[in-house]
Formats: structure tokens, C-alpha cells, sequence
């Protein structure tokens, strides 16, 4: 009788003791992963930003980028907010005219004054850069290009922003900041596999720039870049006077070289290949001759009939005269004696690569169907072209012809681009929301937004730490609850047995 009780007064405990453990562990679980829900649960989203103008030769563009304030410098992905394109002509067309190249920008930093929040304005930079127009008028007037970045920089200084310079880019920075631009909106600086080429193509310009699969022989057209902890040694050059627009010029003069005699007094015929059957209009020779690519042009004087033919074989024969192909000091090159590796791999093709290609409907098709479906398109009467195209300016409805034709000649002779690599150019305009270009790159260069090693980064995502800890606190549950019906069951069975 008395060990029947002194067993009862033994197990009892069990019981209030597991179930004060349990409630206690039970607690401090429930505290722990609350704790840990609410100091990672994602806060409402802030944001910086920043504003790059493009100044380029034909006209001017305001870009606004936007990322996560809380991971500047760290995996925070920029992207654009807002464009805004500048009325008007480049900066550059404001040589005699200085005020007025700041004046066109007022528009535009007024569009980027209520699309950023007030509160964000002091700390916003804000940068320019221009690029071939600016690079063409510097070598005819520095003293008029000074004028007009000072007439910029003046007017970007009387924004609430922080100014942060208005300069002429070099070729080979613009080339290098569309290759971070695109590789870093694909998300490919971040992996260990390839990048993608980029080519660049604008009114006074192009760009090529790609990491190449061989040695660059010349160090003019070498940089290297450490970005999220790879090293990139990329080959990159500019050629400048090799934008759509100064080629035409450059084409036309070279025609009207040939066709003009010097003591020519009244207007002459120049007939043009690149221009499709039935255009005429009359042009000046100095509106052909007005920039310093025309060197080594004999110039001409007076006014001209400029009269289209619409012959595509024609119009790439007379392109390719502005491609010198017969002198290469290196192993090999692209034209004009610069060296450049072979084009291997994926390439992006943005700018006026795009906007020409896309308008035409040539961005998908094999080389030989490209030429095929250019070749029809060119021989298509003017007439025939206005009235399918009534929404779009004259102007630049006449010179798609030639500057598509130039496209294709520009990368195929002049890049050595193959009909079997091809299919690896890939023309684009944007990048999810943001526009291939350079700005975003300078943008990311100006800011240290890219690190040059890669950021650190927690053991698991966020998503996949609270999924770890709620099913590790319900492991730790039922474990306690198998603790807790063994002590009872043992309790009850020892009791049974004394019984």
C-alpha cells in the first residue's frame, strides 16, 4: 500500500511539467518566428534617382532611372523611369546660337521636376553627355563648343538637382557604356557565362564593343572592366563621321564630286540610287558639304536636283566607296585599317540599327532575304512609299532606303558580319523597360552602382528563411507533442501495472 502511493506521488509530475516545457518552447517558437516575420516582412518600397541627357547629333534625350534607395552599391536594379525627348535639333545645331542649346532642355527638366518627388530633388544627379555632334563641332569650332555646354550646364544649374557636369564623351566611353547598359539589363554581368556584343549606330557615329575570343593586337582599342566580381577585357572602337547622317553626306559628295564641274552655275541632276523612283527635290551643296567628314571632298557650289533611281545593288555599290578595305597593318580588320577580332557570339544591335530595321520590317529575316525584301522595298515608286507612309516626315521617309542599305553594308563589309552569323544579331530598343543605350551605363560608371566585386548575399532568400523556420517550429511541435502522449501513455501504464 504504501509503494502504490509512493509511485502515484512519483508520476504525477510528468504531466504539468512536460506541459509548462511545452507551453514555454511553444511561446519563445511563436515569439522567435513573429519576431523574425514582422524584421523581414518587405517595407514599402523607396526609391533614388537619376537623370542622364543624351546629347546626340540629331536630337537630345532626357532619361530618368529610378532603384531602391536601401541597395545602392549593392543588388539594387536600376531601371528607367521616364524618357522625355528634347524638341528640336542636337545641341550641336545650336553653334551660332549658344542660349538657345540650353533653352531646348527647359521642357524636358520640367517633365523630370514633377516626376521625381520633391523631397528626392536635392540628392538626384543629374548629367549630361554629347556625343558625335559635339565631337564634330569641337573639331571645327572648339570655341563655339565650349559656348554651348556652358549654355547647358548654365541651364541645368538652375534646376534643384545636382548637377553633376555637361561633357563631350569620347567614342570609346560611349561604345563601353552601351556594352554595361545592355549586358547589365540582361542580367549578364552577374552570371559567368557569355555577354552580348553591342552596336551602336546614331546620325554622326557607330559602336562596336564585345569581349572577342582572341588577342586585341591594338591597345587603342582595349578596356577592361572588373563588375560584380569578373573581370571583362573588351575590344571597342568608334567611328566617327559613320553615323547614318554624315554618310549620306559623305555618299552624296563623293557622287557629286564626280558629277559637278567647277565652274558650274546653275543646277545640275544627281541621280541616286538609294532614293526611290520619282523623288526630286531640289538641295543645296552646302547643305551636303556643311561638316568637317567631308574632308578629302572636293567641294561643290550652287543647288542640285537630287532624283532617285531606286536601285539597290546600285546604292550598295556606291556605299561601300566610303569603306577603305585595301590597307590592314594588323592581322586583321574592320575598314579604314582598324583592327578588330572576329564577331563571335550574340550582339545587340540598338539605336538607329533598331528604328531603321524595325520601320522596315527587317529585324527577323536571313541576310539573303533581307537584301531581297530591301532590294523591293528601295524600287518601290516615291509616290507609292508616301501614300503607304502619311504620318511620317518626308524626310526621313526618303532616307530609308540608303540608311538601311548602309546598315547592311556596315555589317556585313565593314564588321564582317556572315549570312551563318546573322541570326546572332538581334535588334533591340529596350530591355525590359529601359532603352539599350549608353546613358544608363555612364549613369552606373558616374554612381559606383555596379561594385566590382560581387555583393554578398544571405544564406537563403527571404521567402525560403521564414518557409525554414515555420517548418522547423512545427518539427520542434510535434516532436514535444510525441514527448508529451509517451509520458502520458507511461504514466497510465505504470499506474495500471501497480493497480
Amino acid at each position: 500500500m504504501d509503494e502504490q502511493r509512493e509511485v502515484k506521488v512519483q508520476n504525477p509530475w510528468h504531466r504539468p511539467v512536460v506541459i509548462f516545457l511545452a507551453g514555454v518552447i511553444t511561446g519563445g517558437i511563436i515569439i522567435m518566428v513573429a519576431i523574425s516575420v514582422i524584421q523581414y516582412k518587405p517595407l514599402p518600397q523607396k526609391y533614388k534617382y537619376g537623370i542622364v541627357l543624351d546629347a546626340g547629333s540629331s536630337h537630345t534625350s532626357v532619361f530618368i532611372y529610378e532603384w531602391p534607395a536601401e541597395k545602392e552599391n549593392n543588388t539594387g536594379m536600376v531601371r528607367q523611369k521616364h524618357t522625355c525627348n528634347v524638341e528640336g535639333k542636337g545641341i550641336s545645331s545650336y553653334s551660332n546660337n549658344p542660349v538657345g542649346a540650353g533653352r531646348s532642355l527647359q521642357k524636358c527638366m520640367e517633365e523630370a521636376k514633377k516626376t521625381i518627388p520633391a523631397h528626392r530633388h536635392h540628392e538626384t544627379p543629374v548629367y549630361l553627355g554629347a556625343t558625335a555632334g559635339m565631337r564634330l563641332l569641337k573639331m571645327e569650332n572648339e570655341d563655339a563648343s565650349e559656348k554651348v555646354l556652358e549654355s547647358v550646364a548654365h541651364s541645368l544649374k538652375s534646376y534643384p538637382f545636382s548637377y553633376q557636369g555637361a561633357r563631350i564623351i569620347t567614342g570609346q566611353e560611349e561604345g563601353a557604356f552601351g556594352w554595361i547598359t545592355v549586358n547589365y539589363l540582361s542580367k549578364n554581368l552577374r552570371k559567368p557565362t557569355g555577354t552580348l556584343g553591342a552596336l551602336d549606330l546614331g546620325g554622326a557615329s557607330t559602336q562596336i564593343t564585345f569581349v572577342p575570343q582572341q588577342e586585341i593586337e591594338s591597345q587603342d582599342n582595349s578596356i577592361d572592366f572588373r563588375l560584380y566580381g569578373n573581370n571583362y577585357h573588351l575590344y571597342t572602337h568608334s567611328f566617327l563621321c559613320y553615323g547614318k547622317d554624315q554618310v549620306l553626306k559623305i555618299s552624296m559628295g563623293k557622287k557629286m564630286e564626280s558629277t559637278f564641274k567647277a565652274d558650274e552655275t546653275h543646277p545640275i541632276e544627281l541621280k541616286d540610287p538609294c532614293f526611290h523612283p520619282g523623288y526630286n527635290l531640289t538641295k543645296t551643296a552646302g547643305s551636303v558639304f556643311d561638316t568637317p567628314c567631308m574632308e578629302g571632298v572636293k567641294m561643290a557650289n550652287g543647288s542640285f536636283f537630287h532624283v532617285g533611281t531606286g536601285n539597290w545593288s546600285q546604292c550598295q555599290q556606291s556605299i561601300r566607296k566610303v569603306f577603305n578595305t585595301s590597307y590592314c597593318p594588323y592581322s586583321r580588320c574592320s575598314f579604314n585599317g582598324i583592327f578588330q577580332p572576329s564577331v563571335d557570339g550574340n550582339f545587340g544591335a540598338f539605336s538607329a540599327f533598331f528604328f531603321v530595321m524595325d520601320f522596315l520590317n527587317l529585324t527577323s529575316d536571313s541576310l539573303d532575304i533581307t537584301k531581297q525584301n530591301l532590294s523591293t522595298y528601295c524600287s518601290t515608286p516615291w509616290k507609292k512609299i508616301v501614300q503607304n507612309h502619311p504620318k511620317t516626315k518626308e524626310k526621313y521617309l526618303s532616307e530609308y532606303c540608303f540608311s538601311a542599305t548602309y546598315i547592311l553594308t556596315l555589317l556585313e563589309d565593314g564588321y564582317k558580319f556572315t549570312s551563318k552569323n546573322w541570326k546572332d544579331i538581334k535588334f533591340i530598343k529596350k530591355i525590359e523597360d529601359s532603352d539599350a543605350g549608353w546613358t544608363l551605363g555612364y549613369m552606373l560608371n558616374l554612381t559606383n552602382m555596379i561594385p566590382a566585386e560581387a555583393p554578398d548575399t544571405p544564406l537563403m532568400p527571404y521567402g525560403g528563411y521564414v518557409a525554414f523556420m515555420l517548418l522547423f517550429s512545427l518539427l520542434i511541435l510535434v516532436l514535444l507533442l510525441m514527448v508529451y502522449l509517451y509520458f502520458r501513455r507511461s504514466s497510465r501504464t505504470a499506474q495500471k501495472d501497480i493497480i
